[in-house]
């Protein structure tokens, strides 16, 4: 079972300044760290790895140094990784940032599995795992919180009547739980409660070799239109960031599916959204 695991390197603490031209963060010589939620995407990873045999891959966006978590998932256990770096992906938004994962991850191979954390601790979008997939063409789910099943990734694999390899996974959507079963290659997003992460091993710092790592510039992609990445090819910007009010109010609908299409046109129009 092939796995790949999209990680990213955060900022490790909250002071971080903001560019007042481009409005993305200035994260030149903050202290950085693992986005957290990735770690249990890692350790999902290498769990179906010690199930079903196979290899676990990294990759991350980011500066040189974001190399630094690359390697940190190879001490946890991780067989390669795949660092995307060049200053063209600078100030992406998540829709350039996804485009530029998924040119990347093409570049890496074909996987079976695709996981990310649910979410990153400094843009907490949630929406650069499924925008990737999309980008992809591949099915994805969202806060998966338990593996249930796999099969047809056993070794030597393959469903022996449809060739389908599949899984099944269940979903937090808090109000309730949904199981869904996928037929791989798939993406899904991993929620802290899946498990707990591993610490990087020791022994494997010291035997790892860091050509394990392989960097990936524009020119390595099948599309090199610089117009599609960074802030050209972002078709977001951030007007201002400033510290979000709180509210809790909140409505529950219910009903069948036409019923709250409806209804969810009609508040939408009536706020004037669409």
């Amino acid at each position: 079972m092939k796995i790949l695991v999209c990680i990213k390197q955060v900022p490790g603490t909250s002071n971080v300044e903001v560019d007042e031209k481009t409005g993305v963060l200035k994260r030149d010589g903050v202290e950085s760290k693992m986005n957290p939620f990735d770690l249990y995407a890692i350790e999902q990873a290498l769990c179906l790895r010690e199930a079903y045999g196979g290899k676990v891959d990294v990759i991350t966006m980011g500066p040189p140094q974001a190399k630094s978590v690359l390697l940190e998932a190879v001490y946890m256990g991780a067989d390669n990784g795949g660092l995307i770096s060049d200053r063209k992906f600078a100030g992406a938004d998540v829709v350039a940032t996804s485009y530029t994962l998924s040119q990347g991850i093409r570049k890496m191979g074909e996987y079976d599995l695709i996981l990310c954390g649910k979410q990153t601790t400094d843009g907490d979008t949630a929406q650069v795992g499924p925008e990737t997939a999309e980008f992809l063409g591949m099915d994805h789910m969202a806060n998966v919180q338990r593996i249930l099943a796999v099969k047809g990734c056993e070794i030597g694999g393959g469903n022996t009547v449809t060739g389908e390899k599949t899984i099944t996974v269940e979903a937090n959507m808090d109000r309730y739980l949904q199981q869904v079963k996928m037929v791989l290659p798939c993406l899904l997003t991993i929620d802290k409660d899946a498990n707990t992460p591993r610490l990087p091993s020791y022994r494997r710092k010291m035997a790892a070799d860091e050509n394990c790592i392989q960097t990936f510039s524009i020119q390595d992609f099948a599309d090199q239109d610089e117009n599609n990445y960074g802030l050209a090819g972002s078709p977001t910007q951030v007007e201002r960031i400033f510290p979000p009010q709180k509210n809790t109010s909140k409505e529950i609908f219910e009903g069948d599916a036409d019923l709250l299409t409806t209804t969810f046109v009609r508040i939408l129009g009536g706020k004037k959204f669409i």
